[in-house]
């Protein structure tokens, strides 16, 4: 018994030496992926513990030299891969493996595998109705706004951030039967309540007509625009100064052609000490007004307000919690799943 162990135990090493040395080709299509992994003779017999995700080799052969060769051909939406955007890019995520154990035993080898797309103009992601966030008519505009997870794909499914962490604030209006409209945030809060009064204890997030004023002061900004009609606030949490969050935006419809100084979407740049217009860099003279006071300009985008182009938003609870918080309630949590076997 103790022979048979230790010669399993040598054969697992000489094959985890022999895959570690494999050539894998990895070749990006359109919407799928072909991978080619050619193997030494010794893996040759364990072709079906080859791997892309969860998915076996579309094709398998022997060559001349003994070598074998698996093939994999799956689009993205097979195989579990991942799918996430950033910026301007989007990107699909996968592994390949060797496992010559079944699960739950942990694969002798591991391949990342990744293929990095630019994302089309008209890309517009996957969540119209806000989870922790709101959805209000005015006219012929619906008006939504939501608190997403920190890989931008999806609305967030719980409403506590850990203190430091990302948060991706998303708004958007949709546009019927509407020319093309730009949304902006021209000023946005945080408070302690869901209702603004003139007492209210307020820290200012946005102002001066589109400034992100905490982009000067933390790692905050406006993310690119995946579509005009939607803009991502992406700000770093911190202590607000009161547990319960209510972030309060004032979000206003454009012409995506007709910048001004009061129509603008501007964060800070720290790599060049100075302000940008999200949506034209080339066109940033228009944010120096925001360390001093952007005037406001007359004519359509007053018509607009008055006809109800701008619409207050409202998104919150959110729970800015401590990290140590976080760790005390999971021991808290263990302890008394351990004094009650009833909670198990």
């Amino acid at each position: 018994m103790g022979t048979h162990l230790y010669l399993d135990l040598l054969v697992l090493a000489v094959f985890a030496t022999t895959v570690a040395n494999a050539d894998i080709n990895v070749v990006c299509a359109n919407n799928s992926v072909r991978v080619t992994w050619r193997v030494n003779a010794e893996l040759v017999p364990y072709a079906a513990r080859l791997f892309l995700g969860n998915c076996m080799a579309s094709q398998w052969k022997v060559l001349p030299s003994g070598e074998g060769e698996a093939q994999f051909n799956y689009t993205f939406s097979e195989c579990k891969f991942t799918k996430m955007v950033k910026g301007k890019r989007i990107f699909y995520q996968n592994e390949m493996s060797y496992r010559p154990q079944t699960k739950p035993n942990p694969p002798d080898f591991v391949h990342p595998i990744e293929c990095v797309y630019r994302r089309p103009k008209d890309w517009i992601p996957r969540f119209v109705n806000p989870g922790y966030g709101v959805s209000e008519g005015h006219g012929r505009l619906v008006f939504h706004m939501a608190l997403l997870n920190e890989e931008l794909s999806s609305i967030a499914k719980t409403n506590i951030i850990p203190l430091g962490s990302p948060m991706p604030i998303w708004a958007a209006v949709e546009q019927k039967s509407h020319q093309p409209l730009l949304l902006l945030m021209e000023e946005c809060v945080a408070a302690p309540t869901a209702e603004l009064r003139p007492s209210s204890q307020v820290y200012p997030i946005i102002g001066n007509k589109g400034c992100l004023l905490e982009s000067k002061k933390e790692n905050s900004m406006f993310l690119p625009r995946y579509h005009s009609s939607a803009i991502i606030l992406y700000l770093q949490s911190f202590n607000f100064g009161f547990r319960e969050v209510y972030i309060h935006c004032k979000l206003a419809v454009w012409d995506p052609q007709n910048f001004a100084e009061s129509k603008k979407a501007c964060h800070y740049i720290k790599g060049t000490n100075r302000w940008e217009l999200l949506d034209d860099p080339s066109r940033s003279s228009l944010c120096n007004c925001c360390d001093l006071s952007c005037k406001s300009r007359s004519r359509r985008g007053v018509e607009w307000a008055s006809d109800g182009q701008s619409h207050n938003s409202v998104l919150g609870p959110l729970i800015i919690v401590d990290q140590s918080d976080l760790r005390d309630s999971d021991t808290m949590m263990e302890s008394a799943t351990t004094a009650d076997p009833q909670l198990k």
